[in-house]
């Protein structure tokens, strides 16, 4: 999978992937979606991403999780 829209750079936001050079962090819209606000407040809030970022953003998070154990709380 390519992302044209996420770049990593060791010089800037100390090497998180980010939105377009726009020194917005992926992790911050992920997180944004998980609070369930959807993507015309996402991007009412944010008028600097578009639509396509935040999909790209999601299918990043989600190839970064992908094969990977996350510690999980397990039932009490």
């Amino acid at each position: 999978m390519t992302f044209t829209r996420i770049t990593v750079d060791a010089e800037r936001m100390g090497g998180l992937p980010c939105v377009r050079d726009l020194r917005f962090p992926v992790a911050s819209v992920v997180a944004m979606v998980a609070d369930r606000m959807t993507v015309e407040e996402i991007l009412g809030e944010h008028p600097d991403l578009e639509a396509e970022d935040v999909a790209e953003c999601l299918r990043y998070a989600a190839l970064a999780v992908q094969e990977r154990e996350l510690p999980l709380r397990q039932p009490a």
